[in-house]
């Protein structure tokens, strides 16, 4: 492989070997489309940069034609396996819809407690449970629903085994204080111990925008592996518009979270991450190759599962709570997709779409009519995306979830001709920052992502915006893969794409932006309430983990004067000091330290075991909480 498949079609007795060669420097994969009863694929095999292997499966497969891609660049990289025999050997069995969606409980009060615990949850329809973290005992967590303007506690307790180490909870795309942000090396919650939230849910002294938004786990190095094992959920805020507007409210209103997995022979969780995890990474996942894929898609954390509905308008709620993969969703039937919102919000109009591309952390807020459907079974699917004209990430063909259409229902609903108009801001003509994503090093010695041409250090701060300014960004892409650039805190707006006008589903507010190859986005927004630390990252979550994040901070207005308090609250948000993730520490010995139950006396002697066992103790030991405070 080199480019893409040298040979596309393949032609091979029955029994025989199949035998392949990466030429790339990046890894690919020979993925079957075909896939037997518990949605695994007939055949898949990873290929490291350099590397020639075989496919066992293969020679089990029963004669026939197999379509075969590369899970990282599906639409790019296809092709076609003939199989020539007789009779016997492995063939597909038809995806079954064998169990019922799973709708997370709904939390509404204005205090909240979730105990974050391994569970066992049936994810796939048959065989042993699926052992995973989770917020609550449920994968996906809790969808916490609250009424804007009104004040809202979350107390996360930390019930995680003990190898899961402390974690962080960010809400993704509300406007709060940077302590409550889920800041990835500091205020995190030790095992054992727990951690409240405040999300006053305004902006500006006002009551926020309708949005769905959602929560996960942002530890440092470790986000990656934490929100694989489960730990993610949506939160959704009203503000009566939707009834205002008539949309599909109540049981009509359906959040969608979808998320690929892989699981081992007993149903568990494969597990793709390093014991040790660094930024700088060696061998076939060095970036830009890194990415963690999923061989099966879950709606709702169960693997194809059924809905049944009425005749009558839905509100899907469309979350890509995938590590890596894009989806580009559609209807198998072809009805369309009515585009109302993003997760910030509701556009200005409705935008009828045939399919909607989502990368991870994307949200997607969507109509759908089954008026005239009686009896009928309409899938939920993903496949090929046609707008791919950077090279960019590609979208898997799949199918998600199907949809029976089993009843009528009286409907009072609609969508109307115009629905929210973005808020005004007055948009800066000179840009104030340059954001630009690339990649460093190389396999050999390490290769790590960049913002600017720094990997991530929680002790830099790389722009400082005051308080009560208009800010406008230009997110720059100089790599040659995809990345979904994610910033925190305030209400942005899209301003330009690649020098035009954005397309009408980018003109509500947004958080999260594709950037192609080569892609520029320019987005705005105004800082209203806070100050401190706050992120911008890849959350294609490889690339986070791997060094592809930044902050900023935001200061006082220049009309305020600092006082001692608000010098003291500054202080107390300082992370605690990080080793360097890159290069080898300069001490001749560490303290004995107590982290956690262990208790450890470390006198390493050679420079790789220091900065590796460093790091570890870093990660392991206690940090401040929002009192400048250790908690054990």
């Amino acid at each position: 492989m080199h480019n893409g498949y040298q040979t596309k079609s393949v032609t091979l007795a029955q029994g025989g070997t199949l035998s392949i060669v990466n030429l790339d420097s990046m890894e690919h994969t020979v993925t079957s489309d075909a896939r037997d009863g518990n949605g695994n694929p007939l055949f898949n095999k990873f290929a490291a940069p350099g590397s020639t292997t075989s496919i066992p499966a293969v020679s089990q497969l029963a004669a026939g034609t197999y379509t075969f891609f590369c899970q990282f660049h599906p639409t790019v990289m296809q092709g076609t396996l003939t199989i020539e025999g007789g009779s016997g050997g492995v063939t597909p069995t038809p995806l079954k819809f064998e169990q019922p969606l799973f709708i997370p409980p709904i939390l509404t009060g204005d205090h909240i407690r979730i105990r974050m615990k391994q569970a066992n949850i049936r994810v796939l329809p048959h065989g042993p449970l699926t052992t995973m973290w989770t917020f609550g005992g449920t994968y996906p967590g809790p969808t916490i629903s609250r009424l804007t303007g009104h004040d809202t506690k979350v107390t996360f307790v930390n019930g995680l085994p003990l190898r899961a180490h402390a974690v962080t909870i960010h809400f993704h795309g509300d406007h709060h204080l940077s302590k409550h942000d889920g800041q990835p090396s500091s205020y995190l919650i030790s095992r054992g111990h727990a951690r409240t939230y405040d999300y006053p849910l305004t902006d500006a002294g006002r009551p926020e925008r309708a949005a769905f938004d959602w929560y996960h786990d942002h530890r440092m190095m470790e986000t990656g592996r934490n929100v694989w094992m489960g730990l993610q959920g949506m939160f959704i805020i009203r503000d009566g518009m939707a009834a205002k507007l008539h949309l599909p409210t109540g049981r009509f209103d359906i959040p969608l979270t979808i998320a690929n997995r892989s699981f081992t022979s007993d149903n568990q969780l494969t597990n793709p991450f390093p014991r040790h995890p660094t930024m700088a990474v060696t061998g076939a996942k060095a970036p830009p190759g890194d990415g963690t894929v999923g061989a099966q898609i879950l709606a709702n954390g169960r693997y194809a599962p059924f809905k049944r509905v009425s005749a009558h308008r839905y509100r899907l709620r469309l979350l890509n709570g995938s590590n890596f993969t894009s989806y580009n969703f559609r209807l198998s039937d072809g009805r369309p997709l009515v585009q109302i919102g993003t997760g910030n919000g509701l556009l200005p109009r409705p935008v009828v779409r045939q399919s909607i591309l989502l990368g991870p952390a994307q949200r997607a807020d969507v109509v759908v009519d089954f008026h005239g459907e009686l009896n009928q079974r309409v899938v939920l699917e993903t496949v090929p995306r046609t707008d791919n004209t950077h090279g960019g990430a590609d979208t898997p063909t799949a199918q998600i979830m199907q949809f029976r259409v089993t009843s009528t229902a009286a409907d009072s609903t609609r969508i109307p001709a115009t629905l929210q108009r973005a808020p005004h801001i007055d948009v800066p003509t000179r840009i104030a920052k340059t954001w630009t994503f690339n990649v460093a090093g190389d396999s050999t010695s390490g290769a790590y992502w960049t913002v600017n041409g720094r990997p991530f250090d929680p002790n830099h701060v790389s722009f400082r915006v005051r308080r009560g300014t208009t800010q406008l960004w230009r997110l720059r892409n100089a790599s040659t893969v995809t990345h979904y650039i994610h910033l925190h805190e305030e209400q942005w707006h899209t301003v330009l794409r690649d020098g035009k006008r954005p397309p009408p589903w980018e003109r509500g507010l947004e958080d999260t932006w594709k950037l192609d190859p080569g892609e520029t986005v320019r987005v705005a927004a105004r800082f209203t309430d806070y100050q401190g630390l706050f992120m911008l990252h890849c959350h294609m979550l490889d690339h986070e983990d791997h060094g592809l994040m930044a902050q900023f901070r935001v200061i006082p207005p220049r009309t305020t004067s600092t006082t001692t308090s608000t010098t003291a609250a500054k202080v107390a948000q300082v992370p605690r000091p990080l080793p360097s993730l890159l290069t080898p520490l300069a001490y001749t010995r560490l303290p004995r330290l107590d982290v956690g139950d262990a208790v450890f006396s470390l006198r390493p002697q050679d420079l790789a075991a220091r900065q590796a066992l460093a790091q570890r103790l870093w990660m392991c030991a206690p940090r401040a909480d929002e009192h400048g405070t250790a908690a054990a």
